[in-house]
């Protein structure tokens, strides 16, 4: 059940991020050339697999875009919100697709399931 939940989840915050996005009349091309950006971080694995699942969970913890978000918000910069809308619907997409954060064992292994 916790696993369906956090799968859940992940879908509503990916719906969430889109749907502000595009309230805000942001276009397709900047969301289409940028969701993928935060799976750079995938490239700590070359480090091997404590640096990897670092770096890798430190770009995929939902907090910072939701502080980049606000922090737009606050300072009324469209761009801010933007970004942080972007890495949150990416990270909802992940949520929802079963890719969680990463444990030190390997990258399969996630807190929602063994990829």
């Amino acid at each position: 059940m916790p696993r369906a939940l956090l799968r859940l989840e992940g879908t509503a915050v990916l719906a969430a991020a889109l749907a502000l996005y595009f309230d805000r009349g942001y276009g397709w091309l900047a969301l289409v050339l940028l969701v993928l950006t935060p799976d750079v971080s995938m490239l700590g694995y070359l480090a091997g697999p404590k640096a990897g699942a670092w770096v890798y969970d430190l770009v995929h913890f939902e907090a910072w875009p939701v502080a980049l978000g606000v922090a737009g918000v606050l300072a009324d910069s469209r761009l801010a919100v933007q970004l942080a809308l972007i890495w949150l619907a990416h990270v909802g997409v992940d949520r929802a697709l079963g890719y969680g954060l990463k444990y030190e064992t390997g990258f399969k292994d996630t807190h929602l399931q063994r990829v």
